[in-house]
C-alpha cells in the first residue's frame, strides 16, 4: 500500500528534473506499468493533460488519464484498477474532493490503494490523501480543508516555495485548528507505505520534508531524513 505525496516539482514544475517522476514510476515492478493522471483538481486543464503525456509518454511507461468534466470512461473502477500507478495532479483541493465523492471515486481509489496499486499526487495531490490540508481553494485565503483521510494527519505542500503557506500551517497547527502532520517543500515527496513514512526524496539538494508538530505550546517543526535522488541514478 504505497502514497507518494510530493510537496512541488514533477513534469509541472520542474519539467527539465524528471527525478521525482522516475521515482514514482520506479516503484511499480512493472517493466512499463500503467500509469493515470487524474487532473480533476484543474478542472481537467487540457493543458496540464498535455503536460503530463508530454513527459510520460517519452518513459518507459503507459500513460492514460481519467477526466471526471469530459468522460471518455464508462465503468471508471474497472478503469482505475486496471492501472499500476495513479498520479493526481495539483490545483483546487476542496473541488477535487467535492467531485470525486459526487463520483464515488473516493472509495474507487480506496480499493485501489488497497490493491497496492501506487497512489502518487502533487500539491492538491498530495494533499487529498491525508485527513486535512492547507489549501488555496479559497482566492486570497489560505485555510484549512479536510481531504479523503487515507493517511493520518495534515499536509503542507510548497513549503520552502510559498513564505505565507508556511505561516499559515504553523498558525492552524497553533491555534488547534489543524492537526500535526507534515510540510514538504518544493521538488520533496514523502513515500508511505501503509500508514508509515517508508521514505523522503528530493528532485533537489536544498529540498526537504517536516514533522511539524505542537510541543509546550511551540512549533517544532523536525527534518527528515531526506534521500536526494540525484546520487542514485
Amino acid at each position: 500500500m504505497n502514497i507518494i505525496a510530493m510537496g512541488g516539482g514533477g513534469f509541472s514544475q520542474e519539467p527539465d528534473n524528471p527525478l521525482l517522476d522516475r521515482y514514482v514510476l520506479n516503484q511499480s515492478p512493472q517493466l512499463r506499468p500503467k500509469i493515470c493522471f487524474i487532473p480533476t483538481a484543474s478542472g481537467d486543464s487540457e493543458e496540464y493533460i498535455q503536460n503530463f503525456y508530454s513527459f510520460f509518454q517519452k518513459e518507459e511507461c503507459e500513460p492514460t488519464h481519467l477526466s471526471l468534466l469530459h468522460p471518455e470512461v464508462a465503468d471508471k473502477e474497472s478503469f482505475l484498477l486496471s492501472q499500476d500507478i495513479i498520479y493526481v495532479g495539483g490545483g483546487n483541493t476542496r473541488n477535487l474532493v467535492a467531485l470525486w465523492k459526487e463520483w464515488e471515486l473516493d472509495k474507487i481509489l480506496y480499493k485501489a490503494w488497497e490493491k497496492d496499486i501506487i497512489l502518487a499526487g502533487i500539491s492538491a495531490g498530495g494533499i487529498c490523501w491525508f485527513e486535512e490540508g492547507v489549501t488555496d481553494s479559497v482566492p486570497n485565503q489560505l485555510t484549512r480543508t479536510s481531504a479523503l483521510g487515507f493517511l493520518k494527519g495534515s499536509f503542507c505542500p510548497h513549503y520552502d516555495g510559498e513564505n505565507e503557506r508556511q505561516k499559515a500551517f504553523k498558525q492552524l497547527i497553533q491555534d488547534n485548528t489543524i492537526q500535526e502532520g507534515y510540510a514538504v517543500d518544493d521538488g520533496a515527496a514523502l513515500h508511505f507505505v501503509g500508514d508509515s513514512v517508508h521514505k523522503a526524496v528530493s528532485s533537489r539538494k536544498q529540498a526537504t520534508a517536516y514533522h511539524v508538530h505542537l510541543q509546550h505550546k511551540s512549533i517544532i517543526e523536525k527534518p527528515l531524513e531526506m534521500y536526494y535522488l540525484g546520487d542514485h541514478q
